[in-house]
């Protein structure tokens, strides 16, 4: 394993941002959709729950990182200066501020808006006597049963309370007042809001599910005095230690996941108006200190609003929705799609066209009687698969079907895990990747007989074969039946699944083996071709910026005069225009109603432009320690494709905010100018392409 990128770069210093500092400022860059106004409403509610999950994950992982490195005594800085505990410093003041924010996003800039639509969040004191009839019998058809009150005494220790489930924490009395404690989970089962019947002013008026509990506690306690009560929530440690050289990879990760579930307390969130005694037992029952407690003055878990932001009837208030045009304008007026890869490479940019496309490839491979075998990598996959439900069809049709699994893709493990045994159990072979490194690469290897011999089919993405995130997630696929793209298939299979040693690829970049080398050329070739006065320029879209050896670079052709353009959804630690170190450098980063998810590498090369499609950021667990695929777009056409694609997003005025070398984000200004939405742009192209392809094929059929 080639793992450079940790340690080079650290002798002499050279400007980097921190990485969790950098990713705070790409959740506040989402937490500023949910402000602004001319998003609609529900948009904005979306964009809320967004940043609330967002932060669960990273406090779970990022932050659960930095305070074991603490707690292992490490005072080693990382490259922007900072020791474990600075960056925890940091971080706990950012965070308080953002949570801070999210409160005050919610409390004075949604809420006020879904009022003036008729759409209100009520307390109970504020319900009807008709709607208090309502919860009423709601409670006690539905929540009572559920409930468990556990009270929390010498005989009955606190409970181990589930990571991020909301709780109620009670203090009661009884009649020689003596203090007792008590807690409850709200019941995670149930509808986290419950719509009640309307008003005669026709108002949608909802309820939240703690507080209709709230509202009924003196029930659950009758032989006690309610003194006080207050939600709570949990974060805990949730990055898993796994031992990846034990004999059954599946069994220690479903180990680990249970482990996941007792980790530390990292974050404790109450309200805002807790009572004193109840936060004193909360600290001293869950062993957290002052610097991981957030008062919320709003409800816990604002994850709960991505449903509420699809509540029926409220259509209007949200984004008119981006529809994949369907079937792929690549693949119009074929019947066999076998016969369309033939004629030519085929190339679909999702979700603007249907990912249809990728399920059709699955599909027909599994029942067509030619088809020898399948060979498919997954990562991320559906709740209820079409491609896994394919694979099982193929190997009940007499196909041998491979499929590479990955186990340790992050709060995917059960999913996956699921997955694996249903596969193994249809009879397809099932592997979980090389110990020590994710298996991240997104191919599809079909091996076809035909009349002149085998010829192998593959699909390559830079996405997960994944139908529900292929709707809201940006991603680009490449269907392919060239012999030396096939070989380099069969190899990195081999790699996969058995002790091949990686080969030399014919067009494959493979991490951890040469695509760091790769990447690191294709820069110094820029930097060269400059100083030799030929073209030069890199153009790179990508989700994340945190290899130290890749910036470096990067600064190296800045100061030798290469253009760089970068667009960095998320993390960014590259520091864009220094003077004398990276004034040739702009960053970007796309926040807009679809997830930016592809990644793309656009190098000018002396005049002979390049361009690559991949799995891969440039993060060193990327280059490093995973199996990354990175693939050259060889079609004229295609490549075409791809630079108006870059060009387009490059020139987005509306979702686009440029890094300043303060690593402040700004949106970029649009006075004068025409509004640019590459999102809404590329939906129209789509559209346009599958009507010329219709119209064609429609000429085709009056010729002949």
């Amino acid at each position: 394993m080639d793992d450079r990128g940790s340690n080079r770069g650290k002798g002499k210093k050279f400007p980097y941002n921190n990485r969790q500092i950098s990713w705070m400022d790409f959740n506040q860059r989402v937490m500023e959709e949910a402000f602004e106004k001319e998003n609609p409403v529900m948009e904005r509610v979306n964009f809320l729950s967004i940043t609330a999950s967002n932060l669960d994950e990273f406090m779970m992982v990022r932050v659960a990182g930095v305070i074991d490195q603490m707690e292992h005594g490490s005072k080693e800085a990382d490259l922007s200066g900072l020791t474990p505990r600075q960056q925890y410093t940091k971080l706990s003041e950012k965070i308080h501020e953002f949570s801070d924010k999210q409160y005050s996003c919610l409390n004075h800039s949604i809420l006020p808006v879904l009022k003036k639509h008729g759409i209100f969040i009520r307390k109970m004191k504020e319900l009807t006597e008709k709607q208090r009839a309502f919860t009423d019998k709601y409670f006690n058809k539905v929540i009572f049963p559920v409930l468990t009150p556990m009270a929390v005494d010498p005989s009955r220790p606190f409970p181990l309370l589930l990571n991020k489930s909301l709780n109620i924490a009670i203090r009661l009395t009884d009649d020689e007042n003596e203090t007792f404690f008590a807690v409850m989970q709200v019941p995670s089962v149930l509808p986290r809001f419950i719509e009640l019947p309307k008003g005669e002013d026709g108002e949608r008026d909802f309820v939240l599910l703690e507080n209709i509990i709230i509202s009924r506690l003196d029930e659950l306690f009758e032989l006690f005095r309610i003194k006080a009560y207050c939600p709570f929530r949990i974060t805990r440690d949730s990055d898993l230690d796994i031992d990846e050289d034990t004999d059954d990879l599946l069994s220690e990760i479903e180990k680990s996941i249970k482990q996941r579930r007792r980790g530390k307390p990292i974050r404790l969130e109450i309200s805002s108006k807790c009572d004193k005694q109840l936060r004193e037992f909360l600290i001293e029952m869950l062993d957290v200190d002052e610097s991981e407690i957030y008062e919320c003055r709003g409800p816990l878990d604002l994850t709960f609003l991505s449903k509420f932001a699809k509540i029926s009837g409220s259509e209007s208030l949200s984004f008119k929705p981006i529809k994949p045009v369907s079937p792929c304008p690549e693949f119009y007026g074929y019947s066999d799609i076998f016969e369309a890869i033939r004629e030519k490479d085929r190339f679909v940019h999702h979700p603007y066209e249907s990912f249809d496309s990728v399920l059709t490839f699955v599909r027909e491979a599994a029942k067509d009687e030619k088809v020898l075998a399948i060979k498919q990598t997954l990562y991320r996959v559906s709740g209820n698969s079409p491609i896994v439900a394919a694979l099982i069809k193929a190997a009940e049709n007499g196909k041998q079907v491979t499929v590479l699994v990955e186990l340790k893709a992050r709060f995917d493990e059960e999913n996956n895990i699921h997955w694996a045994k249903k596969l193994e159990k249809a009879g397809c072979h099932v592997v979980y990747g090389l110990s020590g490194l994710k298996t991240h690469c997104k191919i599809c290897l079909v091996v076809r007989s035909e009349d002149d011999g085998i010829r192998r089919y593959l699909h390559m993405g830079t996405g997960n074969y994944n139908d529900s995130t292929a709707r809201f997630y940006t991603d680009m696929g490449l269907f392919t039946c060239k012999e030396e793209f096939g070989e380099d298939a069969s190899s990195l299979f081999n790699v996969l699944t058995g002790y091949s040693i990686p080969p030399q690829y014919n067009k494959f970049i493979v991490a951890p083996h040469g695509m760091r080398t790769f990447f690191e050329n294709k820069i110094q070739n820029e930097i060269e071709n400059a100083k030799n006065g030929l073209p030069s320029g890199i153009t790179v879209k990508i989700n994340s910026l945190v290899d130290p050896a890749i910036i470096k670079l990067l600064y190296d052709a800045s100061k030798a005069n290469v253009p760089v353009r970068l667009i960095v959804r998320g993390i960014c630690c590259l520091i864009p225009g220094i003077e004398k170190t990276s004034e040739n450098i702009v960053v970007h980063s796309i926040v807009g109603q679809l997830l930016e998810h592809s990644r793309m590498f656009r190098f000018e090369n002396g005049g002979e432009p390049e361009m690559y499609l991949g799995s891969a950021d440039w993060m060193q667990r990327n280059l490093d320690k995973r199996v990354e695929l990175v693939f050259p777009v060889e079609d004229e056409d295609i490549h075409k494709r791809c630079d108006e694609i870059l060009e387009i997003q490059w020139n987005d005025n509306v979702n686009t905010r440029i890094q300043l070398p303060s690593t402040d984000y700004v949106m970029i200004s649009r006075r004068g100018k025409k509004a640019h939405n590459c999102q809404q742009e590329f939906a129209a192209l789509a559209k346009k392409a599958l009507k010329k392809r219709i119209a064609e094929e429609e000429q085709k059929s009056a010729q002949s």
